[in-house]
């Protein structure tokens, strides 16, 4: 096996894939960005939720808005809801692992807030339930996905946004789904700071 040649297509394939989403992409990150910007100038917050890889670009996510992204600013509100494993397994536990984001969006989430709900295929049955809940609360939702959206896709009304990348390789799907997320980051920036 010859690991230099498959790294560089690994590479290869990276760079194509998010060159190739490029333009179906930027329009609908761009209104993740303004809902977002949309949400916090009203006192709301974001609520992220995701499984797995996806959870770690929640908590990437919460990071860089409480903390900051590229650039000083004050705080932003956004919570990763993956993040309190007695929270998790408790509703893990006593309902059931489906209900796990849903029932901290029934308790954190109001009619101001957005979901990011983030799902490689689209079909996580924790973010479908999750994203429920959201509507049932009056929130917007921005969803990251890839394939072709899943089930997910067919739950999202005209106030929310579906950013989905055109591939079927998870590994893929979650590097531009960080792509899109850090686009997101710098886009409220400038949103919020008037940065050009």
């Amino acid at each position: 096996m010859d690991l230099i040649s498959r790294i560089s297509e690994n590479f290869s394939e990276s760079a194509h894939l998010k060159l190739q989403s490029m333009d179906a992409l930027a329009g609908p990150i761009a209104n993740a960005a303004e809902r977002m910007v949309q949400c916090l100038k009203r006192d709301g917050k974001i609520l992220a939720c995701g499984n797995g890889g996806s959870a770690a670009d929640c908590q990437h996510f919460s990071a860089e808005l409480l903390n900051r992204f590229e650039m000083e600013r004050p705080s932003l509100a956004a919570i990763a809801l993956t993040t309190d494993t007695s929270t998790i397994t408790s509703i893990a536990n006593d309902y059931d692992f489906d209900q796990i984001f849903a029932k901290q969006v029934r308790g954190l989430g109001h009619a101001n807030d957005v979901l990011l709900a983030i799902s490689t295929s689209g079909n996580s049955r924790n973010i479908i339930t999750a994203i429920e809940a959201a509507h049932e609360s009056g929130m917007t939702v921005v969803a990251l996905t890839g394939r072709s959206g899943g089930k997910m896709a067919e739950l999202l009304d005209s106030n929310d946004v579906h950013i989905c990348v055109p591939a079927m390789s998870t590994a893929r799907i979650q590097e531009v789904h960080l792509l899109a997320l850090h686009c997101i980051c710098d886009a409220i920036d400038c949103l919020l700071l008037g940065v050009q």
